[in-house]
């Protein structure tokens, strides 16, 4: 058995995402730049997650409302999400575990099934943002109603399927060339939004304005949590595996700093991007006294006489139904090691997938037929502010365990890295209380 079983209750010896599983090979004796290269591509999959549907609502509302100052907020979420996505990579290379099997392996049955429920939640919230960000951008660039434009995302099961049957790193070129799209689309709109860049770099500063307004601090969470998702924890900690580093120290070691260069690289860019998306919003609408504007529909409509150019919403169309595409691929996979790790049931794909997309579609469709646009944006603020309220649950086990030396042996997390993470866990939970109190009062 293998010596990284110590220190667990339990002593699983099934392996994360087993048909992609050290799938990709890292030649020993190529240079250390093509050994590097290996890596490249889980960070980008993680990425996806930090900048979906449900981040666009948070980050439009919260431009046109308050101008630049929630960037700081975005930048603090992205180093939050720096520091726990290479715990993530942490774990997974020196347990041989994901997140999601580690926590069945280290806690008691009824605590893991608790955590279980509460990363499922997680998923479905995401996944409630995609249905509605993808059919929005179906309806802005195609005009396919949204009561339809939510059934066909429930379609996207068949591309995933395809792109796995392909070869996992055919998933991540896909991801990453979308990526691409996205970032195009948003250079292209900030240059004719042509912002007050002292005014963007002031953004960056922190307010405690951001804490004692409850208004801010509702929109300040959802960022926070369409930023640092739990399910990418999870995800994160699976996906990393895919990568046939070897087993002994020096190989793990090595594995461990191109795992988390990749993951820090692709969070940067998730971080340029989630900042152009608030920017955007604080040019184009607060500056023109538009303070209200959390539509996604609502936004598109308005670019283009705000920037005088017939292009820009069928950039902000394109660039959303990537996002929505992208960020289907990876809640998809995150479902899968989710079941997998923490119940140890396997369901094809195309099933799982079916079964989270059903349960995202009704919320989705009700809000959708009954609401319009103004109830979806609602929603995928909602979304994003439970994903929030989920995390300490995600967060909180991640920490204890690359903490334990009994469990990570070598490669246990640093002091100063622990208490860090620690840091993040106690400020998170915080601001979730603080957010919940105001809501009761």
């Amino acid at each position: 058995m293998d010596t990284r079983r110590e220190g667990w209750l339990h002593a699983g010896g099934e392996v994360s995402l087993s048909d992609v599983h050290r799938s990709i090979p890292v030649k020993k004796h190529a240079s250390k730049l093509r050994r590097a290269l290996a890596f490249f591509g889980p960070g980008y999959l993680v990425a996806v997650g930090y900048m979906d549907p449900g981040n666009w609502a948070t980050s439009l509302a919260g431009g046109s409302r308050f101008g630049y100052t929630l960037l700081v907020v975005a930048l603090v979420s992205n180093i939050m999400a720096i520091v726990l996505q290479s715990l993530c990579a942490r774990l997974a290379v020196a347990s041989g575990r994901d997140l999601a099997q580690a926590c069945r392996d280290a806690f008691p049955r009824p605590v893991a099934l608790v955590l279980w429920l509460l990363a499922e939640i997680a998923i479905i919230a995401t996944d409630i943002a995609e249905v509605i960000g993808t059919a929005i951008g179906l309806n802005l660039i195609f005009g396919i109603p949204l009561e339809i434009g939510v059934i066909i995302t429930a379609l996207d099961v068949f591309l995933i399927l395809y792109l796995q049957r392909l070869g996992f790193r055919w998933l991540e070129a896909f991801v990453i060339v979308l990526l691409g799209v996205i970032a195009v689309c948003f250079a292209i709109q900030i240059g004719l939004a042509d912002p007050d860049w002292g005014d963007v770099i002031r953004g960056f500063a922190p307010t405690i304005e951001i804490v004692t307004n409850p208004d801010m601090l509702y929109l300040a969470l959802g960022i926070l949590g369409a930023t640092v998702m739990p399910h990418n924890l999870y995800l994160h900690s699976a996906i990393v595996q895919t990568r046939a580093y070897g087993e002994t120290f020096a190989e793990r070691r090595e594995a461990l700093r191109f795992a988390t260069i990749d993951s820090t690289m692709a969070l940067m860019f998730a971080l340029l991007v989630n900042a152009s998306i608030l920017i955007l919003a604080a040019a184009a609408f607060h500056t023109t006294g538009r303070t209200e504007i959390a539509e996604l529909g609502e936004a598109h409509n308005l670019l283009a006489p705000l920037l005088g150019i017939a292009i820009a919403p069928t950039l902000f169309g394109v660039a959303l139904l990537c996002c929505g595409i992208n960020s289907t691929v990876t809640a998809t996979l995150a479902g899968q090691v989710v079941m997998e790790g923490f119940l140890h049931i396997r369901l094809a794909p195309w099933l799982r997938r079916l079964i989270t997309r059903g349960i995202a579609i009704i919320p989705a469709a009700g809000v959708t037929i009954f609401y319009g646009d103004s109830g979806t944006a609602q929603l995928l603020i909602l979304t994003q502010v439970v994903l929030s309220l989920q995390l300490s649950f995600a967060v909180l086990p991640l920490v204890l365990f690359t903490a334990d030396r009994r469990k990570m042996g070598k490669l246990v997390a640093p002091r100063w890295l622990t208490a860090f993470a620690f840091l993040i866990g106690i400020v998170i939970a915080g601001l979730n209380a603080k957010l919940l109190l105001d809501l009761i009062v």
